[in-house]
This record gives structure tokens, sequence and C-alpha cells, in this order.
């Protein structure tokens, strides 16, 4: 079975984030990318998938600038087998996107498209569902784990108070979300290995955005703390701020 996958380069989660002059994007100096993590649950799904029937290819595919070369190299690096880069300036309107990522995957032979249920930049949710509406195929999103057989996909989702079973056709688009697909790391004999596997890269679809950013703003200082008192005494003093201050009792 063939899988691709459609990941994301974005600011490493634990970078702290600087707005530049402009006022409308990031601050890049100094700033590490990676793989959005939860596209890399779904690239570790769709490595183990290809692992356990033994068969198969996993493509990578992503739309960008240049610099998504190096988040494709680590996926190629985990164990990927291809990856082709859709270049082109991406924006805040996930259906332009949607649109761009659909018409090269339109014409795909993959079974399964695998998403990350949220990219952890933008946190839009959008991109995957509207993939799946536009190259007609079902949706499952925030799935754990699944298994396929018979041409069928039985999707795990994790529910308040237990879990869901979803089962789908395939051919079939899935949103990953956090489970048991825990990324592996890439090993030095993989890291040699993705500097000769197949990387194309080709001007993406032209496709308008409808949305504009306006500013970009960091968030407020967090205020100082505050010392109540100390010991047992400090207690009814404290009930009381959080009653009459906080409004949280």
């Amino acid at each position: 079975m063939n899988v691709t996958v459609c990941v994301k380069r974005v600011p490493d989660t634990e970078a702290r984030i600087r707005v530049d002059a402009s006022g409308l994007a990031v601050d890049p100096a100094g700033l590490k990318y990676d793989v959005s993590p939860y596209d890399a649950f779904a690239l570790e799904a769709a490595l183990r998938l290809r692992e356990a029937s033994g068969s198969g290819e996993v493509r990578l595919l992503t739309f960008g600038d240049s610099s998504a070369q190096e988040t494709l190299r680590k996926g190629l690096a985990m164990g990927a087998d291809s990856a082709v880069l859709l270049t082109g300036e991406a924006s805040l309107d996930g259906l332009a996107t949607a649109k761009v990522l659909a018409a090269e995957l339109s014409a795909s032979d993959s079974q399964l498209f695998l998403f990350g249920v949220k990219a952890a930049d933008h946190d839009q949710q959008q991109v995957g569902p509207m993939v799946a509406v536009l190259t007609d195929r079902p949706c499952v999103t925030g799935v754990s784990s699944f298994e396929v057989a018979a041409g069928k996909a039985v999707c795990q989702r994790e529910v308040e108070g237990g879990s869901e079973v979803v089962e789908v056709d395939l051919p079939a688009v899935l949103c990953m979300t956090k489970g048991p697909n825990e990324p592996r790391l890439a090993a030095l004999k993989g890291i040699m290995a993705a500097k000769r596997k197949p990387l194309e890269e080709k001007p993406a679809t032209a496709v308008s955005s409808r949305v504009r950013l306006t500013t970009l703003t960091e968030p407020p200082a967090r205020a100082a703390g505050r010392i109540v008192g100390e010991g047992p005494d400090a207690v009814s003093e404290l009930v009381r701020l959080l009653r009459e201050e906080a409004n949280a009792l």
C-alpha cells in the first residue's frame, strides 16, 4: 500500500517566537524549524504500516519555499521513500493550501493521505478535511491509531471516557493526533540514505488567497506574582482573593 503524508515546516515548539519589525511575520533570526509534531505522528504511523505490510511506499508532500527541503530530508531520514516540494508562497488561507495539495494529490495512487490533525503554528485544523472533500475521499479526524485490512481503515479516536471506532473504505484521508505512534529518531544510516532519496521540487498550482494578515502581536507580559502571606495564616486571604478578585471560586 502506498501512503502520502502531508507535512509542514513550522517553528520548533520550544522556541521563543518574536514578531519582526513589520508586525506581519515571525522574526526568523536564530529560529529553529522542524516538522509539525502532529505531522510527525502521521509519518510514524505510515512507516509502521509499511513495515507491518512489508511493501508499499511512504511519500512526503509539502507546500512552501525552498527552505522546506530541510523538513522533507528529515522525513526521508526517518524512513520515507520519496518527497515532493510544491514551491510557492503559503498563506493563512487553509482552503488555498488545500487546493494546492489536492491538485497534486488528485492523480495519486496512494490509498491513504495522512495529515496531522493540525499544524503547530496556525492551529487551523482545516487542510486535511478540505483535501478530503476536494479529492472525494472519506475523512476521519482526531485519529490516534488505525489498522488497514480488506480495503478498509479501522480508526481509533480518543473521546471523553473511552474511545470511538470509525471504519472507512479506502482510499481515505486520516488526520492523526497524539497516540502510540511516537516518532522515531533518525539514525545516522537513515540520515546518509536520505541524501540519495528522490526529492522533487516543482511549482505549486497558482491559487489565490482570500485571507490577509493585518497585524501580528506578541502576548502581553505576565503580571508579577503576589505574596499574600506565609503558612496557614495566608489561606483565608488567598481564598478571599481567588473569590473576590480572580473570580475563580
